[in-house]
């Protein structure tokens, strides 16, 4: 369970700076903005629910 929470901080750490990246280069369209807080809110989600697996999987 730890490595899973660690995995998703990981991960919602990294899909961060990628939406940034995305939208500067406009890859995500023309509705980036939207498409960019999707990214933030899926990241931030990701971040805090691998910090309470960690936290969880912990003895």
């Amino acid at each position: 369970m730890k490595a899973i929470g660690q995995f998703l901080q990981f991960l919602g750490l990294v899909i961060l700076p990628v939406a940034m990246v995305m939208e500067l280069s406009g890859m995500l369209g023309r509705k980036g903005v939207s498409e960019m807080v999707i990214l933030l809110v899926f990241g931030v989600a990701a971040f805090g629910l691998g910090r309470l697996m960690e936290g969880y999987g912990r003895p």
